[in-house]
């Protein structure tokens, strides 16, 4: 998992000596043609910056993505506006916040596809192509060509869905997805500039490692988050009545690949997770479920002779859960590396744009806690890594706040394409050229909105600044927390109707109200929602 990439050096000159005139108009209409970028665009799902080494991860190497950082732009300040899959993925591809594009959860279809900016690739002659996760349930719409996992998509044998066929595939799901990508760009039109986005569905749960890292992290033990064992005491209830605790939650078969079960083992809460496992299982091979079975088999048996429990059993819950989770990383950043050597050997590195980003971050056992969704930092920083030769500084960005939703417009300013003005979020060019940039944001809105649902995380809504956040849980629930991310970084100390806070409270508030009129939020919900009330939504004033 440790080889390096063999850079090839490229790039080569010609020395012409004298051009005709038509030659001379050929070159110049081939440089301006050039000058068109290509785009790669990889979207891992649920990949925490925590778990990159180029953000200085203590858990994992992730030589070929770090390679984007030291070849082009790390941003530290990238942010989720709804910090959930399929809402984040509406506002990456339409520029637009939840409210605004209507995908809020994960339970809404996406209805709208005409302002995307892979629609607008394709107008201005792009060939585009979509391979992997979609999670918008409506038919991809501005691809050229496409091949996606239907839902969650499987980590095995997985299912597609192309324009005229639905089809499994043997193998496992991130090597397939970067094999189809390679073969696609190998035949494409080479007379065009493309752009490809490779959704991966790692490291999403219930983080099932390919059949080559199974065996990483062996018989070590992995660093602990010093929240780990956090009592939320200072909190809202809110951060109590979540149901994404490592120690509580995690399923032992489905997410914890504890197997096979015996029946005192199997209580009311694991049946639902032992049947998730059972389906998932079911889909591997026999010759798959050999390979799974040894790799697991000693350490399970081991488990089984301790009866952990309490703290303990917190623990070897952990080291289980994160292990996997890296695992799969291990393999997505093996495909980041594919994909370079790539470019490398068909001559594009220079004239293609490569972004690597993820829809959210990811609890790693920070606050005890999988999943994301909180409008704490590790939910909703995501790594977003550029690289560009022939317009990309190379550099850190640790100063502007750069949101999901100012992918869209960026890109399109890249390639030099018109940005609608129904796109919210701002360009990133300059940043990313290294021009001084002096009207940039210092705040943003964020509002997450799916409650009732699956691990119980109330609904809220906040602003964040270079140093402050302030989140307010509403519904069935009315709390204000506030936190000094300079002088409080876990974000334990909620310092909401502190008297030392008393000014910076009145002004994030103010902030907020701003935000929330300029972003044209009158309601915790939109209007073509709120309707639906009945069905465990509801609508609240704010």
């Amino acid at each position: 998992m440790s080889d390096k990439l063999n850079r090839r050096d490229f790039l080569k000159f010609t020395a012409v000596g004298t051009l005709s005139l038509p030659q001379v108009f050929s070159s110049l209409s081939c440089r301006r043609q050039s000058s068109r970028p290509n785009v790669i665009f990889t979207l891992s799902d649920d990949h925490a910056c925590q778990a990159i080494s180029a953000y200085g991860s203590r858990l994992i190497q992730t030589p070929h993505i770090d390679r984007l950082a030291q070849e082009g732009i790390r941003f530290d300040c990238g942010f989720a506006t709804n910090s959930i899959c399929a809402p984040s993925r509406a506002s990456i591809l339409t520029g637009q916040y939840s409210h605004q594009h209507g995908v809020i959860d994960n339970r809404v279809e996406m209805k709208s596809q005409e302002g995307t900016f892979p629609v607008l690739f394709k107008k201005a002659g792009y060939q585009t192509a979509l391979v992997g996760k979609w999670h918008l349930k409506a038919t991809p719409v501005g691809f050229d060509y496409f091949s996606i996992l239907p839902d969650q998509g499987h980590y095995y044998n997985p299912d597609f869905i192309e324009k005229d066929r639905k089809y499994q595939e043997h193998g496992y799901v991130t090597d397939i997805l970067t094999a189809k990508c390679l073969t696609w760009m190998k035949n494409r039109d080479q007379s065009k500039p493309f752009l490809l986005l490779l959704n991966h569905k790692a490291p999403h749960r219930n983080w099932m490692p390919g059949p080559e890292a199974l065996h990483l992290f062996r018989n070590e033990d992995l660093p602990i988050p010093e929240t780990f064992f956090d009592d939320y005491r200072t909190r809202c209830e809110a951060a109590r009545l979540q149901e994404m605790r490592i120690a509580d939650h995690a399923d032992l078969s489905s997410d914890l690949k504890f197997f096979p079960l015996n029946e005192e083992e199997i209580n009311e809460r694991e049946k639902t997770g032992l049947e998730y496992w059972n389906s998932v299982y079911n889909r591997l091979t026999d010759e798959q479920k050999k390979t799974w079975e040894e790799a697991y088999r000693d350490e399970n048996e081991e488990f089984r002779r301790k009866k952990l429990e309490g703290r303990e059993l917190a623990l070897w819950k952990y080291q289980r859960y994160i292990k996997d989770y890296l695992r799969c990383i291990a393999s997505v950043d093996l495909s980041v590396g594919r994909l370079f050597n790539f470019l490398d050997k068909e001559g594009l590195a220079d004239n293609t744009l490569v972004i690597y980003a993820s829809d959210q971050g990811f609890f790693l056992g920070e606050h005890g806690w999988f999943d994301k969704r909180f409008m704490y930092e590790p939910s909703i920083r995501f790594p977003l890594l550029i690289r560009y030769p022939d317009g990309v500084e190379r550099k850190v960005d640790r100063e502007h706040l750069v949101l999901n939703v100012d992918l869209a417009p960026t890109l399109l300013e890249m390639a030099g394409l018109p940005v609608p003005a129904s796109m919210q979020g701002k360009s990133f060019k300059d940043i990313l050229r290294g021009k001084r940039v002096s009207d940039w944001r210092d705040s943003f809105y964020y509002h997450y909105y799916e409650y009732p649902a699956v691990h119980s995380v109330r609904r809220h809504y906040g602003v964040r600044t270079s140093r402050y956040k302030l989140i307010h849980f509403y519904h069935d629930i009315d709390c204000w927390e506030l936190y000094d991310l300079e002088a409080d970084p876990p974000e334990v100390k909620n310092v909401f109707n502190h008297p030392d806070y008393h000014k910076v409270q009145d002004d994030l508030l103010n902030e907020l109200n701003r935000l929330r009129t300029e972003l044209k939020i009158f309601s915790c919900l939109p209007p073509d929602v709120e309707s639906t009330a009945g069905s465990g939504y509801g609508a609240l004033q704010a």
